[in-house]
């Protein structure tokens, strides 16, 4: 799923150190003869716009299917979301017209979701994990701004490998229930279940650190104008894996009850 697609030096193939050098290099990127733009380079509050942009578009769709739940829109939108994902992974310069669609997308899987834990579990899950997944974004920028936590080449490659081995697992898992199998502990009840599912909340949640930085880092670099949609795109990605995670985790909390 889309949500598990985010690795390399920052953990997030979007935003990852040798797509910003890449894309500052004063040579012809990419295989299209597009250039760096010297005049109108990417900056930290046009990131920032689109993902709101891209947040409500997210919304937009994410509501609708939420209403109307079904597996169609669940599959299409993780699939398509992941699909989008690649090509842009690839195809920076089109991220401006691709990261829209994405988020349209990724809302689809998001509230078909949503609607199927609210289903089992109630309403107030869905409110509960909304607000967490608000309350640690915003924790995060404090954090960030505050310098609390240096985003240091150190910590980016260890939460590189985390994510690294959560995305290990996530595939085993995935293989593994082609045969029926699931694998243990993985959300799931119980003290060792509920500590895996912290874990990974914990590492998506320290992904964030990697966004915001990514997005000074690019400016620093004068990146193109499109990479404002390339790493706004990278931040959604994390948002909707952490918007997950707690959304088990919760799930988790309730059946325990």
């Amino acid at each position: 799923m889309a949500f598990s697609d985010r690795f390399s030096k920052s953990s997030n193939p979007f935003l990852k150190e040798e797509a910003l050098e890449k894309a500052t290099r004063t040579e012809v990127l990419d295989d299209t003869g597009i250039q760096r733009a010297e005049t109108a380079p990417m900056t930290v509050s046009g990131a920032v716009n689109k993902s709101f942009i891209m947040g409500a578009l997210l919304l937009i769709t994410a509501l609708y299917s939420y209403t109307s739940p079904s597996p169609m829109f669940m599959w299409g939108g993780a699939i398509g979301g992941l699909i989008l994902v690649v090509i842009m992974s690839f195809k920076k310069h089109l991220s401006p017209t691709l990261a829209p669609i994405y988020a349209l997308l990724e809302g689809l899987f998001v509230g078909s979701i949503t609607a199927m834990y609210a289903a089992g579990f109630g309403g107030g899950i869905v409110f509960q994990a909304v607000l967490l997944t608000i309350s640690l974004l915003f924790m995060m920028l404090f954090v960030y701004r505050a310098g609390l936590i240096k985003v240091t080449q150190k910590f980016r490659t260890g939460i590189m490998m985390a994510t690294g081995g959560i995305f290990l697992v996530y595939m085993i898992n995935i293989g593994l229930s082609f045969f029926g199998i699931n694998m243990p502990f993985l959300h799931e009840g119980g003290m060792l279940g509920i500590g895996i599912s912290l874990f990974i909340i914990g590492i998506a949640t320290l992904n964030l650190l990697l966004d915001f930085d990514s997005f000074e880092r690019a400016a620093a670099m004068r990146a193109p104008k499109y990479f404002e949609w390339y790493c706004a795109t990278g931040l959604i990605i994390t948002l909707v894996w952490l918007y997950i995670e707690v959304l088990r985790l919760l799930a988790i909390l309730s059946s325990s009850d």
